[in-house]
């Protein structure tokens, strides 16, 4: 491919975290350098990668407002993700996979 061409993003595999005002962390499945972050919540996601299974996330880290999306470059080390919401509870999806649109 040329240098800056588009590659759309191919899932393989998606977890769903049952988030809320207290953290959860959850594996991520399938592989892939990038992740795709869906909150089906209504409320502000707060989400962190990493490769620790004990992973955190506070409000300081990358908010994905309700119903929004995020694809970002996690790279071949990102094997968990913590997500806290800013009230209430629901679903905040983690679809990983490969490509750089969605």
């Amino acid at each position: 491919m040329a240098t800056g061409s588009i590659q759309p993003f191919r899932p393989a595999g998606s977890v769903g975290a049952a988030a809320s005002t207290t953290v959860a962390n959850v594996a991520l499945a399938g592989g892939g350098q990038a992740i795709l972050v869906y909150n089906a919540t209504s409320a502000v996601a707060f989400f962190r990668l990493g490769g620790a299974t004990a992973l955190t996330a506070t409000t300081a880290d990358t908010p994905v407002p309700p119903g929004g999306r995020m694809l970002v470059d996690a790279g071949p080390f990102v094997t968990n993700a913590a997500v806290l919401l800013s009230t209430g509870t629901g679903t905040v999806y983690f679809t990983r996979g490969d490509g750089d649109a969605y």
